[in-house]
């Protein structure tokens, strides 16, 4: 938990109720606000920036659910909120757990188990902000990796490019880190201090994009898009041939005028945005089918930049090796194991058609699946040939047997998912018919293991 006293907002119409938790979480030593209904909630929420909050399903002027609907649209990083009814059903705890609430409690409280809940929920706040603080200190110091002309010359380019705000697009195969380049690029400009704000623009459902995009204002209340979270800094739109053709139109004329109108709105905002994109299939030729607007094209393609595939730079194979093995040791706490001078041989003659993307998942399946200190070239080729399923039922216990269930889960669908994804070529309507999952609940679950596309 936080250095200091934890903050509890609690939300509910019945005074009896409010009193009570209030007492019994000050006797705990947490500071306690309350509120009666959500007009007071929404109020204590931004004077007080609490921790947590419990958050009553049943109030006179907002439901709980809308309410939480309502912060989920606003926050990004919204601290855990418990919600409460006395007149729970499962269908009411489905949807709030569907909406992001940490749990549900049902009335009559029981005191031990509203104690349990709120001592994890503050810990998993605490988890979530030291990781992505964490997370943002990794993408601050990033930089690529390796020591080949191809590498040297990509940095001395996007150094150069960086003290510019030429429009950049980086051209390559899926997988060979153009959202690292893109931050690469950000980081070295005069953007450095603002958000690098990457969007998979394929994930983007065209009725949703208006609003993703440019925000929306509803009952007095504004709800900022992409570009306006993005003022002062970087805007990445990975894979822009995936954006359907009406918000191109909208995102050629909020680019050429530096302003756009929310959803819903009537005042002119403004933003200073330098938008980098990327693209895996060549755009020209997007252009010529009548997919992708000329326009648009032009405004993005100031500057082309070619993402070499990493067989093209093989040298660069045992330094990236290094690399994930150092990223996963200290975000996800993995083992540590090193790659045998036989393995990164290999390693270095392999095709690599998912590219950097297929080299840090192999690395990560090795540490998980995996035993023992040393990766040799048996076990590389075992995993490189295998599927997750068959490494999962070997005779050595994974390392995420020993996890609770569902962060051992977590691992497994994260790591199968990656599998797939390579295999498949980077390409999400593939997946979903390899895997057997719908698009829309597969783009939902790619996000939650933060796969990025």
């Amino acid at each position: 938990m936080n250095a200091q006293t934890p903050r509890i907002l609690v939300v509910d119409d019945e005074p009896d109720i409010r009193r009570l938790v209030c007492e019994i979480l000050e006797d705990e030593g947490y500071q306690v606000a309350t509120a009666e209904n959500a007009g007071a909630a929404r109020e204590l929420k931004k004077a007080k920036a609490p921790d947590l909050i419990l958050l009553d399903i049943w109030m006179p002027d907002t439901d709980g659910i809308t309410l939480l609907k309502e912060w989920v649209a606003e926050e990004a990083m919204l601290c855990p909120v418990v919600m409460m009814s006395g007149h729970g059903s499962v269908e009411a705890a489905v949807e709030a757990t569907r909406l992001g609430a940490y749990d549900f409690l049902e009335k009559p409280l029981s005191l031990a188990k509203l104690l349990l809940i709120v001592e994890r929920a503050l810990e998993a706040s605490s988890l979530q902000i030291e990781n992505a603080g964490l997370k943002q200190q990794l993408h601050a110091d990033i930089e690529p990796v390796g020591k080949s002309a191809t590498v040297a010359r990509l940095k001395d380019q996007l150094k150069r490019l960086a003290q510019h705000d030429a429009r950049v697009l980086f051209v390559g195969e899926a997988g060979v880190g153009k959202e690292m380049y893109a931050r690469y690029l950000h980081n070295n400009s005069a953007h450095r201090d603002g958000p690098f704000v990457d969007v998979a623009v394929g994930s983007i459902s065209p009725e949703n994009s208006a609003v993703e995009f440019f925000g929306k204002e509803d009952a007095g209340k504004i709800y900022p898009g992409l570009l306006e979270r993005a003022h002062k800094g970087t805007l990445f739109l990975g894979e822009i041939c995936g954006m359907d053709k009406e918000t191109q139109l909208k995102l050629l004329g909020a680019l050429e005028s530096s302003s756009f109108l929310r959803v819903g709105g009537s005042e002119s905002v403004r933003v200073d945005v330098r938008v980098v994109a990327s693209t895996r299939i060549a755009l020209d030729e997007e252009v010529k089918a009548g997919r992708f607007r000329q326009d648009l094209y032009y405004l993005l393609n100031e500057v082309s930049l070619d993402i070499q595939p990493l067989r093209e730079h093989s040298e660069d194979v045992p330094a990236l090796l290094s690399f994930y093995i150092d990223y996963f040791v200290s975000q996800d706490r993995l083992p540590f194991r090193k790659f045998s001078m036989a393995a990164q041989n290999f390693l270095r003659n392999y095709s690599w058609r998912g590219n950097v993307r297929e080299l840090k998942n192999l690395v990560q399946r090795l540490m998980i699946l995996g035993a023992g200190e040393d990766i040799e070239i048996d076990e590389v080729k075992a995993a490189l040939g295998s599927v997750i399923s068959d490494a999962v039922t070997s005779h050595a216990v994974p390392e995420f047997f020993n996890l609770p269930l569902k962060e051992a889960r977590d691992h497994f669908e994260k790591a199968y998912l990656e599998y797939h994804f390579e295999r498949t070529g980077g390409s999400v309507a593939k997946l979903s018919a390899a895997v057997g999952m719908e698009r829309t609940h597969l783009y939902r679950k790619l996000h939650s293991l933060n796969i990025k596309l």
